[in-house]
């Protein structure tokens, strides 16, 4: 359709607008045509023997039975379509689910929290927050401080479980766990020198 020049590139649209609207989808097996009208137009090459049968009835009671049955038809190939296209990045996903008032940890994306993820040293998620509702399979209501100003609902992606009872004592990393003069259970050795001096 598009000549050596490419110069004529806007004469050939509505060509291949018709072309694209005639062929059939990888979702619907039908065209766009089809699912809207439930024909497709003729081009040339239709005309050219002499059409004995028409696709569908266009008689009052049968157009209205006819159009209800193929949307139907169109209406399972999407629904196939969609399982197919889900299957594949659900192979490997983990299913989870939280209970209402339980708490998440939240991740801190860098589009819906600019403010908050400015540094790469910032912390990556905040929490943990109250599960206020579960509005579907994958997207859950949270109870945020007010100094949050985003929409509380958010995608499974973006939450992780809290484990409350992950540690028994609350860590402080910012002390030496071996004092001068404590004895190392493990080795019986002091933290002053192993031969006691």
């Amino acid at each position: 359709m598009v000549s050596k020049s490419l110069k004529d590139w806007d004469l050939n649209l509505t060509d291949a607008k018709l072309t694209y609207t005639r062929a059939p989808s990888y979702a619907t097996k039908d065209s766009s045509f089809d699912c809207v009208y439930g024909i497709n137009p003729f081009n040339p090459i239709n005309l050219l023997p002499v059409l004995t049968e028409s696709k569908l009835c266009y008689e009052n009671e049968e157009w209205p039975r006819e159009m209800k049955k193929l949307h139907d038809h169109i209406k399972a190939h999407i629904k196939k379509a969609n399982a197919a296209y889900k299957a594949i990045p659900n192979k490997h996903r983990k299913h989870m689910e939280f209970s209402p008032a339980g708490l998440v940890w939240l991740h801190l994306g860098k589009v819906r929290f600019p403010s908050r993820r400015e540094s790469e040293l910032m912390a990556t998620r905040d929490g943990p927050f109250k599960v206020i509702e579960r509005i579907e399979d994958n997207a859950y209501k949270l109870q945020l401080p007010k100094d949050i100003a985003v929409p509380t609902t958010f995608n499974i992606g973006n939450l992780s479980p809290y484990m409350e009872d992950y540690f028994e004592e609350p860590l402080d990393l910012r002390t030496n766990p071996l004092e001068e003069g404590e004895v190392d259970e493990d080795h019986g050795a002091t933290a002053q020198g192993r031969d006691g001096r």
